[in-house]
């Protein structure tokens, strides 16, 4: 029991034997408007009067409900002179308001004009579809099969930067020039287990139907024999190369299943890629092609070595609607 709470019990004790405002003040060392205040709120209240305090109006609003809903106004439907968006300091100007109650208006309705998110919605005439095949392969994989999310980052650079970076020390960031010397590209071609986690990979100096081919022949040699293969891609034109189609009639335990035009978010690998780029290459420096091969090797068998599979939460229905509520949003731009 806090302080407060205990000091009002005792408020209300005391009035119980029959002291009066003065004495339960004397007796507490408080004022005997204090000790009136709490027995009158126990009285009106019960129990819950005198648990906490009674909320207060707080300061009077200085600016006006109407500038308030004039400056949302105008963030939403307005921009600048000369500007693709409103800052703090032009919506002051603007507005004659200061900044930090141009931020403070922001906050209250959940407006960031300094940021924008990207999206895209896919015009393929069969999205729906697509979408539930590969929704359920990560909801509802097939029993005594392997599902492997694939693709290629392709044109990986090795980047050597053209001064020595700073180490990063107490009360200052470590640095790197913002100037690169290019030696060269690989591809790295991915497939993720989406039950494990585990990557299977393989880089290549360049990405046709030919280097491929050969990542499914490895992809092959990894998997466990006699097992079903579904394999997730998008749709880059190698990925449906004749002699791809021919090398699936071939191997009849491998399917394929492709993403929707313009939905390539849908590939659970593509957020591998994104972290492998943000841990392994953004801040690496490579003097040549193999110093970045190795690089990228050794960030591979490291996540082997403590796989995270990715966990898919959302249903295609989930999706779906929200789809249909940016569709609709677009539609009445």
């Amino acid at each position: 029991m806090s302080v407060r709470l205990a000091q009002r019990a005792s408020i209300v004790l005391l009035a119980a034997e029959g002291l009066q405002n003065k004495q339960i003040g004397e007796r507490l060392g408080v004022t005997r408007q204090t000790a009136g205040r709490w027995r009158d709120r126990y009285a009106a209240h019960g129990l819950s009067g005198i648990e906490k305090d009674a909320p207060r109006p707080g300061r009077k609003r200085r600016i006006s409900d109407k500038r308030r809903a004039a400056v949302v106004r105008k963030t939403l439907h307005e921009t600048p002179e000369g500007q693709t968006h409103w800052s703090r300091s032009t919506m002051s100007k603007a507005t004659g308001l200061s900044e930090s109650t141009i931020g403070r208006i922001w906050k209250e309705h959940g407006l960031k004009p300094h940021l924008v998110d990207t999206f895209k919605l896919s015009k393929d005439p069969n999205f729906v579809e697509k979408l539930r095949d590969i929704v359920g392969l990560y909801l509802s994989p097939p029993e005594h099969a392997i599902v492997l999310s694939c693709d290629e980052k392709s044109q990986v650079q090795a980047l050597d930067r053209t001064q020595p970076g700073l180490p990063m020390k107490r009360g200052r960031a470590g640095t790197m020039t913002h100037d690169y010397k290019r030696n060269g590209t690989t591809t790295l071609f991915a497939a993720m287990n989406v039950a494990d986690g585990t990557i299977i990979s393989r880089c290549q100096p360049r990405h046709r139907h030919q280097e491929w081919l050969k990542f499914l022949n490895e992809i092959k040699k990894n998997v466990e024999p006699g097992k079903e293969v579904h394999l997730i891609c998008d749709n880059y034109a190698t990925h449906k190369h004749p002699k791809v189609l021919a090398w699936a009639k071939r191997n009849p335990r491998f399917h394929f299943h492709f993403t929707p035009t313009g939905a390539s978010w849908l590939n659970m690998i593509e957020r591998f890629f994104r972290d492998l780029d943000s841990k392994a290459l953004r801040r690496g420096s490579f003097n040549s092609v193999d110093d970045l091969i190795a690089a990228m090797t050794e960030y591979i068998n490291a996540y082997n070595a403590d796989p995270k599979p990715i966990i898919w939460t959302a249903t295609a229905n989930d999706i779906l609607g929200k789809v249909n509520r940016a569709q609709k949003v677009a539609n009445k731009l």
